[in-house]
């Protein structure tokens, strides 16, 4: 960062030569409040320093490392290299911007696209450091172009999963890094499509050396983003490089912030921006503000940003809430006499805060989101500080008590969709339990044709629900009949009966459960299953009345369910699986010391399926999962499979995407 510029650089520009234009002021405003601060309960990334190997200097050289919440060395993911100013190094992003804050931020609001970040030092020489004069230091500034291309690169490509193609690489950086960004970036457009100058300095070379080839550029460019505060004494050379541009007809973005001087608040603003721009296709929408719904219900609607659908989830003929073609959606509630009406969002929908709707003159409140990642999400309103639900959607039970969902669609993706082929039905089925002394309820899924032949037996999955869910989940939020009769009708999947029981048990005379959703007493559950459920099912359906047709699985807490009843009666089910939900463990000690010798765990089950999403609450299962994982298959256990969601939370799209690739699995012929 130029804190001191040496008297060369600090060439002054008097007022009344600069630009009293603020180009894209209305597309660039100011980031909202709290965008550099670090919230509560959002995912959140990880920052490390490493050491690579550089030949070009001949020692071992640093550079800070940002990972995304959810990192997966399953993942391939684009790279940004940004690049600090000269008095700076691998730390002055970090020190002056917290960019990890910035990005966690971003990222929470479903504004980033998931990258890594490299903040290396740009200063490539054995002797040379920031402390050194700044008039010493511009060789090893132009030398950071050799160590870039052929040490951190390469050396970034072989240690952490990235894409590595010129369409995955960005280059951004302040003062005198973003006169490397422009140098090195656009004079090496084979290796970056993505590059940004913050209030470059002078060691930009001259425009004509610059781009030499601007059709070259046209054509390799994917953004080329030129910034610099219009009190900066160095705004000249941003302005100067624009009106190249300009005159070769180069697309670019050109931004000046108005009253903005040479120090972090700009950059961190450029940052904001630039972040949100990078490895998007041309022509993808920038998601909204999620601050700004009012700048959202004005904005004239195109390919991008059109009038939205009504949710798959609403009731008769409402038309709100309203799916938009990039994911955001917008939510109304006729509420004349309230003062104040918010969209809750702490069940999944967005960033806990919740959304602040706008009053319009007759009386309804209006709030359009951010995207949404895709798949079903729960919420409610809040008026006036009272829950409520939204009387335009159905309700489902999901959070201890019917609730508002909204479905975000996923282009592309249908397996779960309701198709033209043959369905099977989910029945009803009361029963007295001699372990709860009462009547309880299961839903049962028959396969297409069950009630066609009565001779045929079939297997049977128990599939469990998650906490706060009863055993309508599964049916209503999971689809998980149209996903296995789409499966069936393609001969992926077995036809099989699904059981699916509600997760709550207290024996009979015990004493009053807390109100709420609860837990119930899990082996006062476990005896119920193996006592009065499986019974009960195999004297009532046509089942397959044996272990190696018998499996259990389940979400969240129904996947500790079905962990600890499968593994404590290996005599009764053949498969388990765990979806989202598995707790640290022993391996030498869990479940009685069952996984202790992996090759003999091997002939006790048949498939032990862990599945899991990669960020919030999914984020340390996801680790435990894969420990797991290792531990059986490095031991020679060949009957365990982990597959995960990357980018997916705690939520029903996870466990869509679980049961599509777990049923196919089931009750196969042995090879």
């Amino acid at each position: 960062m130029l804190r001191s510029l040496p008297l060369v650089l600090m060439l002054a520009v008097p007022a009344s030569l600069l630009s009293a234009q603020t180009p894209n002021a209305a597309k660039y405003p100011d980031p909202p409040a709290g965008y550099d601060k670090k919230r509560d309960d959002i995912p959140r990334g990880k920052l490390e320093v490493v050491e690579y190997e550089s030949k070009s200097v001949g020692i071992k050289r640093r550079a800070s490392i940002y990972t995304p919440p959810g990192y997966s060395k399953d993942t391939k993911y684009p790279v940004f290299y940004l690049l600090h100013g000269i008095g700076g190094d691998e730390n002055e992003w970090p020190r002056g911007a917290r960019p990890e804050v910035i990005l966690d931020n971003l990222y929470a609001d479903k504004k980033l696209a998931p990258m890594i970040v490299v903040m290396p030092n740009g200063r490539a020489s054995k002797e040379i450091t920031a402390r050194s004069p700044f008039g010493q230091q511009s060789p090893a500034f132009a030398a950071f172009e050799k160590d870039l291309l052929t040490d951190l690169i390469p050396f970034i490509e072989k240690t952490y999963p990235v894409k590595a193609d010129r369409e995955h690489r960005a280059l951004a950086g302040l003062s005198m890094g973003g006169g490397q960004s422009l140098n090195f970036g656009l004079g090496n457009l084979d290796t970056f499509a993505w590059v940004g100058g913050f209030s470059s300095a002078p060691n930009t070379k001259p425009t004509a050396q610059l781009l030499k080839d601007p059709e070259d550029a046209k054509k390799k460019l994917k953004l080329l983003y030129v910034a610099c505060g219009d009190k900066d004494n160095l705004f000249r050379i941003s302005e100067n490089v624009h009106k190249y541009l300009d005159e070769k007809k180069v697309p670019h973005e050109y931004r000046v912030i108005p009253g903005g001087a040479h120090d972090f608040k700009v950059w961190k603003s450029d940052l904001y921006h630039f972040a949100q721009l990078i490895f998007r296709e041309p022509g993808q929408a920038t998601p909204v503000k999620k601050d700004e719904p009012k700048a959202v219900e004005k904005k004239a609607p195109d390919k991008a940003d059109d009038e939205g659908k009504p949710s798959a989830t609403n009731t008769g003929n409402a038309q709100y809430p309203r799916v938009h073609a990039d994911g955001r959606a917008t939510f109304r509630l006729k509420a004349p006499d309230a003062k104040k009406v918010q969209v809750f969002t702490n069940y999944g929908l967005g960033p806990r805060g919740h959304w602040d709707m706008t009053k319009g003159n007759d009386g309804t409140w209006t709030f359009t989101s951010p995207p949404i990642v895709p798949g079903f999400h729960y919420y409610a309103f809040l008026v006036d500080g009272v829950l409520m639900n939204d009387p335009g959607t159905d309700t489902f039970f999901g959070t201890g008590k019917p609730t508002s969902a909204i479905e975000i669609p996923e282009k592309g993706v249908d397996f779960f969709h309701i198709q033209d082929v043959p369905h099977g039905e989910i029945r009803t089925r009361w029963y007295k339990s001699t372990v709860t002394g009462q009547s309880r309820r299961a839903m049962i899924y028959t396969p297409p044709g069950y009630d066609a032949d009565a001779t045929k037996k079939y297997p049977v999955l128990y599939l469990q629900h998650g906490g706060g869910e009863d055993e309508t989940g599964w049916g209503k939020q999971g689809h998980m009949s149209f996903i296995l009769d789409n499966l069936i009708a393609a001969r992926k999947a077995v036809p099989m009966i699904v059981v699916m029981e509600k997760g709550y048990a207290a024996r009979a005379n015990a004493a009053p459960q807390p109100a709420g959703p609860g837990r119930g007493d899990g082996v006062a559950f476990e005896d119920l299953v193996m006592k009065d459920l499986i019974p009960m099912i195999d004297s009532t359906y046509r089942t397959m009345a044996d272990r190696e047709h018998r499996a259990i699985a389940g979400l969240s807490m129904g996947a500790g369910q079905a962990m600890q009843i499968g593994m404590s009666h290996l005599d009764t089910f053949s498969v388990i699986g765990a979806f989202s939900g598995l707790r640290p463990l022993d391996t030498k000690t869990a479940f009685g010391g069952v996984f202790a010798d992996p090759k003999a765990f091997d002939k006790k089950l048949n498939l032990l399926y862990l599945h899991s999403g990669t960020v919030g609450l999914d984020e340390g299962i996801h680790r435990t999962m894969k420990s797991l994982h290792a531990t059986l298959t490095e031991g020679g256990s060949r009957n365990v499979v982990f597959r995960d969601a990357p980018g997916l939370a705690h939520e029903w799209q996870t466990w869509r995407l679980a049961l599509h690739d777990f049923a196919p699995r089931l009750f196969q012929p042995k090879k």
